[in-house]
Order: structure tokens, then sequence, then C-alpha cells
């Protein structure tokens, strides 16, 4: 049975490895495209354990492997719709903070509303997101922003987590290991 179309996810790892070439992980040497790769192994490892759990696993994992093109690079909606269609690129834009907003807790509640308002398999997307996220922060966070980072995550969870049992667990988990830093 195939799961996904492995020639669109070759031409969205190939776009996405375009379109954040040069960049890093913040604070690290680690090439961007690391992060496209977990969260994208995340969407797909939870599809391959529970098929069901979506009607349509392509939109999952190219929405994985493009969420962050039109936040981090020069890539505009319109070029994500021209590559991948226009449900891609609104998944991919619901998971863009709006950095017109005035801060942090704004911008994820309303990135939050606009992936609510999509289907559930860019949920996921957010949910691998985190999950890969909550590694060990960065040495220069202080405690507070440990703590905020985790309460966040708590928060997307609460919104986010009915879209995937296998999702939702792993960012328990993970939830409840960060503690560790706080």
């Amino acid at each position: 049975m195939t799961v996904w179309n492995q020639d669109l996810i070759l031409a969205a790892w190939n776009f996405a490895s375009k379109a954040h070439n040069g960049q890093t992980m913040p604070g690290t040497d680690i090439a961007y495209i690391n992060h496209i790769g977990t969260v994208s192994m995340e969407v797909m490892a939870a599809i391959t354990s529970d098929p069901a759990c979506t009607d349509n696993p392509n939109l999952a994992v190219l929405c994985a492997l493009l969420h962050d093109t039109i936040e981090d690079t020069d890539i505009s909606f319109e070029t994500v719709v021209e590559g991948f269609g226009a449900e891609v690129a609104k998944g991919v834009q619901a998971l863009s903070k709006d950095k017109g907003l005035p801060g942090k807790r704004e911008q994820m509640a309303d990135s939050l509303v606009r992936i609510r308002q999509q289907p559930k398999e860019v949920w996921m997307v957010k949910l691998a997101d985190r999950i890969t996220n909550l590694q060990a922060p960065p040495s220069h966070w202080n405690r507070e922003k440990i703590s905020f980072y985790r309460d966040e995550a708590k928060t997307i969870l609460d919104a986010l987590g009915p879209a995937n049992a296998t999702l939702a667990e792993r960012l328990r988990n993970k939830i409840e290991n960060y503690v560790q830093y706080c």
C-alpha cells in the first residue's frame, strides 16, 4: 500500500533544502534542514503507526517539509501554491507566525486559531514541530524563557492534541521530560 507520493515528497524536500540553504539551527552550526527532516520524520512515523489517522498523508508530510518556508525564508505563499497547490500553501501559511503581531503570545494564539481552521494533518505538523523543538534549550535561555516555552507546548497540546494520539502522547512525554530544564 502506498501511503504518500514519493515524487511529491522528494520535490518538497529539494524545495525546502534550497529554501533553507545556509540557515543553521539557532545557536549552533547544524544545518536547519535537520529540523525540517526531524519534523517530517515525526509526522511520517505517526502516519505509519496508524495509517487510518489521516485521509491525506501527502498533505501532512508536504506541510511538514515546507512548514518554515514562508516564515523563515523569502519564499512566498504564491510560490508554495505554484509548486504544491493551494491546500498545502494554506497549511504552511497557517503554520507561519504573523510577525506583525506584537509578541510571542499573540503570535502563538493567532497561529493556533489559523491552524485549527485547517485539516488535522496541519495540526499534526505543529505537534511534531514542538516535539522536535523540546530538546535541551539553548544555553542563553533563562529559566523564565524555558518555563514559558514549556507552558506554550502545553497550550499547543491542549489545542491540537486531538488531531493524532501518537503525536499527542509524544508531545506529552516531551513536556514532562522538559521540566528538568525548568
